[in-house]
């Protein structure tokens, strides 16, 4: 891709999110996300494989889809109590359609279809933004319009979106498929504390954030995207996916990790609400998808390939690892102690 109309796309990005993120008003949100789907669909189709050109056209219908019901539910609400402020979502019909059109564009159960197969389709880079920096802005949203979301429902789809995370991630053999099913059950751990402590949403939503970079920019420095792949780099970057592993088992929510603290904090959040089956259930779907981030750990560092191998063996330049992939790496694994200051800032 040419560099200047990368640069355009990366800025269109940013200012997408950041005029979403920062507007009061229902058409500018609307015009930040609507320049973010316009900004990654040539990121997404720039390999001009089927597949890649595939999954743009399934992103471009699903977030057009998503938009239109978000526009629809402000105008209802607009209509009905003659604000166009987004925290003044006072009209329930308006509330049920807002909750659907975010649960479209962020891939919540059961309007998740569309997410694994774009992301599979798309570059790792790619799949990284689409992951992370995407779902921002509708996070956003869902945060500022907390006070006015049914609770039952998002706890519904919360619980609904990590069992299916934790189902569908068993049987891949596809690293980026693997990862959509996590996002989408990382997805239901922060819909699910939503209602009751927007801060704490956030602070997961960061936290995720930083372990799904270090992952996405580890596999593409090894450019591992199955499984089997994955064993073969072991012998070229050993160091590499050692670190892999740890962030994994992060991602994972095992403590000392990193990835602990959120989960930790939303079951103490959901117990002090007095939910106590929907944190058990959660807590409890959980080790579904612990059992595909140990065995993503497992082909990551322990099986080495079979002598000799039937795999083609893939080709790694001797790229050095970035400093963000350690800086990222580090944050994923280490930030547990911290654990006092970021309750404080929550």
């Amino acid at each position: 891709m040419n560099p200047y109309a990368k640069l355009t796309f990366s800025l269109s990005l940013v200012l997408g999110t950041t005029i979403t993120i920062s507007s009061n008003h229902w058409m500018a949100a609307w015009t930040g996300l609507e320049i973010n789907t316009l900004a990654i669909i040539p990121l997404i189709s720039k390999s001009h494989h089927p597949r890649a050109i595939e999954a743009a056209i399934k992103y471009f219908l699903v977030q057009a889809a998503a938009s239109t019901l978000l526009l629809f539910s402000s105008m209802i609400n607009a209509w009905h109590t003659g604000q166009w402020d987004i925290t003044q979502l006072n009209h329930p019909t308006s509330s049920l359609l807002l909750t659907t059109a975010i649960a479209m564009k962020l891939g919540l159960v059961p309007f998740h279809f569309w997410f694994p197969e774009v992301l599979q389709g798309s570059p790792l880079t790619t799949a990284l933004l689409l992951s992370t920096l995407m779902k921002f802005p509708p996070i956003t949203i869902l945060l500022l319009t907390s006070h006015s979301l049914n609770p039952t429902l998002l706890a519904t789809m919360a619980i609904a979106s990590a069992a299916l995370g934790g189902w569908m991630g068993l049987n891949q053999t596809q690293i980026r498929k693997v990862l959509a099913f996590s996002s989408i059950s990382h997805l239901g751990w922060m819909s699910i504390v939503l209602i009751y402590n927007p801060k704490l949403t956030l602070a997961t939503f960061y936290i995720y954030c930083i372990m799904t970079g270090a992952i996405f920019l580890t596999l593409n420095t090894t450019k591992s995207f199955k499984l089997s792949t994955m064993m073969t780099s072991w012998t070229k970057t050993p160091v590499l996916n050692t670190t892999l592993m740890m962030t994994l088992l992060s991602l994972a929510g095992l403590p000392p990790l990193t990835g602990f603290l959120p989960k930790w904090l939303i079951i103490q959040e959901l117990s002090k609400q007095e939910m106590t089956a929907p944190a058990t259930i959660i807590a409890i779907l959980s080790l579904l998808s612990l059992f595909f981030y140990l065995r993503l750990a497992y082909y990551s560092t322990i099986t080495l390939p079979p002598n000799p191998t039937n795999l083609m063996k893939q080709w790694h330049a001797n790229k050095p690892a970035s400093t963000l992939i350690a800086a990222l790496s580090s944050m994923s694994t280490l930030l547990l102690p911290l654990s006092p200051m970021i309750l404080a800032l929550i």
